[in-house]
């Protein structure tokens, strides 16, 4: 009886060590936490839904919810300057990648912060993602020259460096501070 006492004291003692970082788990929200949206934009200027970042214990969640896009799977992912000059989108830099690894969570060398799973779009044009990038960071994603979320033509195949032969640009946003 006497050890049973003993060892719930000293499981008692362990747990009260720990620190409340160690008891979050990436992914969970954080009081306070930063929030930025992207307002989404087609090359012709229509709108395409929105994407939201929020800042979590250990990362950065984006979700993202587009409107009027062509139906089925499409590489999404954040890219490293905040600018989406249309019709193409190529001002808006290649994929976030401030720890220089290789693009997609495929490749073993991989992946870029920037690189997000596939975003399935329904035969309505709507669909929506929701991922929490582990090690992405606020400062990182509003830095001085900002950050775009980036929709684009055909699926990631998760792999090849640098873009994952996702094809052309066809929905752009620009990260802003909420």
């Amino acid at each position: 009886m006497r050890a049973i006492f003993v060892l719930a004291g000293l499981s008692a003692l362990s747990l009260a060590a720990c620190t409340q970082s160690e008891d979050v788990a990436v992914g969970s929200p954080t009081a306070g936490g930063a929030r930025a949206t992207a307002m989404l934009k087609t090359g012709t200027g229509i709108d395409a839904g929105r994407a939201t970042a929020t800042e979590v214990a250990g990362g950065i969640r984006y979700t993202l919810d587009v409107k009027g896009l062509p139906a089925g799977m499409h590489g999404a992912h954040i890219h490293t300057t905040g600018r989406c000059d249309a019709p193409d989108f190529t001002t808006a830099g290649g994929h976030w990648n401030p720890t220089t690894m290789k693009h997609g969570s495929m490749n073993p060398q991989g992946p870029h912060e920037g690189d997000l799973p596939n975003l399935t779009v329904g035969s309505d044009g709507r669909g929506t993602l929701g991922v929490t990038v582990p090690g992405a960071t606020m400062a990182g994603l509003l830095d001085a020259d900002g950050a775009a979320i980036v929709v684009h033509t055909g699926a990631d195949d998760l792999m090849t460096d640098p873009s994952g032969n996702s094809g052309g640009r066809i929905a752009c946003g620009v990260f802003t501070a909420a």
